[in-house]
């Protein structure tokens, strides 16, 4: 499903003098072996989900479609990108579908928070509540306010019915909540971190309730599972992609920059970000990710990339087919000069924008490209796409000599905060 186009990289990339690494790391992937290797699996997650399982978030998610107005999704970094981020792909950025979902619990700010607790004051609305542990500060400040603005509106009983937890199988605040109150529950396993858990019920259960085929989801990355499932350069596409992100890396570029050319995309910018920021940004060592959208961010960034200072390299992600499309009218005044366009659509118009700027950056600005090449965007191909980076940045990472599960500079951050706030230590 996705071909790794490294023809315009510029430099001369030897696949060969990475295979005996690439070899040793796919055995320690495979195998459970690596640092971090608690956290491995979601390697053959796709293989292990049971229809079962499937069944019943399709079950609940119904029951959700079926008596509520709003889903409110309350979780923070990976226990809400990957949702959003394929509910935003697949339903587009101007859904109609009858069940609206809110993100929540992934800010401190006082102004997002009092806009959503109005807005939801006049709705009929269920909580899906997403944390491991139960005690990260944004989400359970959030589903704490939420909860109590539930409970006030339509009385204990009822607001027990529309609360769904997704956290750990037997421990946690969280889950000492859910069993004392009777909620709903979801299994975020425990060898699986949140920036790989888009294909348990952390993402599965929003976005089966968002009345998407998350059984076509997990097909695909059962699909990339055994694609991606060996070590040969040659044919791991994803292998391929992460050895020359550390070729460009171990050449001077510092930063990688995810293009997207599709607005409803944005969000797996930021799932992009999370992934490999989190996961290489270790030991004074790692690619700082970033994301745009073109043709829009042209107009703004599109200067420094193009004649600015040489620190990146950019990652084109690039749907061949477009789902929906727009023809351009003819008009006889012509006055916006446009009627060399009349009848095309904006799926040319589009294809064209990307093949011009790949020009123009690479032959001219001598900024090197990667392209990743997809057909069709749909629930089987973004199962695909998710494991494919998954895979991608667990190589990248071992390539690095990292940790790819593991975030200890994140903990430094919450120490200060808490200490500043007047938490108790212990």
């Amino acid at each position: 499903m996705i071909r790794v186009n490294l023809e315009n990289i510029i430099s001369d990339l030897s696949l060969s003098s990475y295979q005996k690494k690439v070899k040793l790391i796919d055995q320690q992937i495979k195998k459970k072996t690596g640092p971090g290797h608690e956290f491995l699996g979601w390697h053959d997650l796709p293989i292990k989900i049971s229809n079962e399982d499937l069944d019943l978030m399709n079950e609940y998610a119904q029951k959700v479609r079926a008596n509520y107005e709003v889903l409110v999704v309350c979780g923070i970094g990976g226990s809400y990108l990957g949702a959003r981020t394929a509910i935003e792909a697949l339903r587009g950025l101007k859904s109609n579908d009858p069940l609206e979902i809110i993100f929540f619990g992934q800010t401190f700010s006082s102004d997002y928070t009092f806009e959503i607790l109005r807005y939801l004051g006049n709705k009929n609305f269920a909580i899906n509540v997403i944390s491991k542990s139960g005690t990260t500060t944004e989400t359970a400040i959030a589903f704490r306010l939420l909860k109590n603005l539930l409970e006030k509106k339509i009385g204990k009983e009822k607001a027990r019915q529309a609360i769904f937890v997704t956290t750990d199988a037997t421990s946690g605040a969280l889950k000492k909540l859910s069993l004392k109150e009777g909620y709903r529950t979801f299994v975020l396993p425990s060898d699986i971190g949140g920036r790989y858990s888009v294909l348990t019920p952390v993402g599965l259960f929003p976005i089966a309730c968002a009345g998407l085929n998350i059984k076509e989801m997990v097909l695909g990355a059962i699909d990339a599972f055994h694609t991606y499932n060996h070590p040969s350069l040659e044919n791991n596409e994803a292998y391929k992609y992460a050895i020359a992100r550390d070729y460009l890396y171990q050449n001077g570029k510092s930063v990688e920059l995810f293009v997207l050319y599709e607005p409803k995309l944005l969000m797996l910018g930021e799932w992009l970000k999370q992934l490999f920021g989190e996961s290489e940004g270790k030991m004074k060592k790692g690619l700082f990710p970033a994301s745009v959208s073109f043709s829009t961010d042209l107009h703004s960034l599109g200067q420094f990339i193009q004649d600015g200072t040489p620190l990146l390299f950019e990652t084109i992600i690039h749907f061949e087919n477009a789902n929906n499309d727009v023809s351009i009218p003819f008009e006889e005044e012509n006055l916006d000069g446009l009627n060399y366009l009349a009848n095309k659509t904006l799926n040319e118009v589009n294809t064209k924008a990307f093949l011009g700027t790949l020009d123009a950056h690479v032959n001219v600005g001598q900024v090197p490209n990667i392209v990743l090449e997809l057909e069709t965007l749909n629930e089987k191909t973004l199962g695909h796409l998710f494991y494919f980076f998954m895979k991608t940045c667990a190589m990248s990472s071992y390539l690095l000599d990292v940790n790819p599960f593991n975030q200890p500079g994140v903990e430094v951050y919450k120490e200060k905060m808490f200490e500043l706030l007047g938490k108790k230590k212990g």
